[in-house]
């Protein structure tokens, strides 16, 4: 399938982030056919080039990071570097944007300057607080909003302190309310005959709205979830448990017929048959003695044995799996979700396979990350700069 049967085929997108959120929005639209002009500064570029392992020099995380962008420098203290990226926003359809709110004005390019040049442009806008608040001059990482958001609060077990996820979830969770949001901002534009609008998407909020039921329960009963564990609090049972070669398993029985055909395999016809575990409020009122004999049932046996058991009875079950069992893994591989991908020697390597499976236009991957400005020459010369033009500007430190 060729790009221009992808579904976001014909969009223009214009990046200025760095590191996760904004630069995560827009891999997504890139891997769905847009096209992604990610504008970096001449001195280094994204940090996230240089961020946990490097091969040669580069992350790998940002050979999959910035997958079927295009690499842009630009000095944007630079009238000439302004002058260039307006006339890329005078003809794009979405701005993805993460620096701390405030910034993009101080350069001339706020929303009303932008609205002029393009009133069909679409700015994503991506921050720790929003664009709007007490708190919104204030810097904000992922760490913080998933603190701020009740991520945190909820994360780890009731006797200790709080603990973080192992990924910076906080912003990746922004990133796909982002790109949610402007898909809807385009619609609009579409069907409605809008114009082009803001997307204001902050870290703290986008981690609020994924607590499920926190506001309800607080609001009308004072309850305030804590940390559990490993158990899904109110919902029984569902928990990790240890098995007898200390290999654990996530076992999600919570459902009533679920339970029951749980119980029956594990010879406990007893509980299966248990009207008041046949709901599960009965089922929470008895959660300690439930799961102290699950505890005790997996313990007895390795935990092949348990997953086979319970893959027999249709109890949803899994080992906690580490990127080494995903790579091995039949289902992963049965659904393409590891894809090869060129690093710049040539050197094939496994990439993240792409979410969401589209049946008609799936998304693709037609380049691994570019070198910083790799692409400066094409795009300037899209825009009517010749070669002395480009070499010019290079000289004088604006790409």
């Amino acid at each position: 399938m060729t790009t221009a049967t992808l579904p976001l085929s014909g969009l223009k997108v214009i990046e200025l982030g760095t590191l996760i959120a904004g630069p995560f929005a827009a891999r997504i639209c890139a891997e769905f056919g847009a096209e992604v002009i990610k504008v970096e500064s001449p001195d280094g570029g994204d940090p996230l080039r240089k961020w946990r392992k490097l091969y040669e020099g580069t992350s790998l995380w940002w050979f999959v990071q910035a997958r079927n962008k295009q690499s842009l420098t630009l000095n944007l203290k630079s009238p000439e570097g302004l002058d260039i990226l307006k006339q890329l926003l005078g003809e794009a359809d979405i701005l993805i944007e993460n620096f701390r709110p405030g910034t993009l004005e101080k350069l001339g390019l706020g929303w009303d300057v932008l609205h002029a040049l393009n009133p069909g442009l679409v700015m994503v806008r991506l921050s720790g607080f929003g664009q709007s608040g007490p708190m919104k001059d204030q810097p904000g990482f992922g760490a913080v909003g998933e603190s701020m958001g009740g991520l945190r609060y909820i994360t780890g077990f009731e006797d200790r302190p709080p603990v973080r996820t192992g990924i910076s979830i906080g912003d990746s969770i922004a990133a796909l309310w982002g790109v949610i949001g402007a898909l809807m901002a385009l619609r609009h534009r579409e069907i409605n005959g809008g114009l082009g609008q803001i997307v204001d998407v902050a870290l703290y909020e986008a981690v609020f709205a994924m607590m499920e039921s926190m506001v309800p329960e607080f609001d009308v009963m004072g309850f305030i979830r804590e940390r559990s564990g490993n158990i899904m609090p109110g919902i029984t049972p569902s928990s990790i448990h240890t098995c007898a070669d200390g290999k654990a398993v996530q076992i999600g029985a919570n459902g009533d017929a679920i339970f029951q055909r749980f119980m029956r395999a594990i010879g406990r016809d007893d509980l299966a048959n248990d009207p008041q575990l046949s709901d599960n409020a009965g089922r929470d009122g008895r959660r300690d003695e439930l799961y102290q004999l699950i505890d005790a049932w997996t313990a007895s046996l390795p935990q092949e044995q348990v997953l086979a058991l319970l893959s027999k009875a249709e109890v949803p079950a899994s080992r906690i799996f580490s990127v080494a069992d995903m790579f091995s893994d039949p289902q992963f591989l049965a659904r393409d979700m590891f894809i090869e991908g060129k690093l710049p020697d040539g050197k094939t390597f496994k990439t993240p396979g792409i979410v969401p499976k589209l049946s008609a236009t799936p998304g693709s991957t037609q380049w691994s990350g570019p070198a910083l400005g790799e692409h400066n020459a094409p795009l300037l010369k899209s825009l009517g700069y010749s070669e002395t033009d480009i070499a010019e500007l290079k000289q004088r430190g604006v790409i």
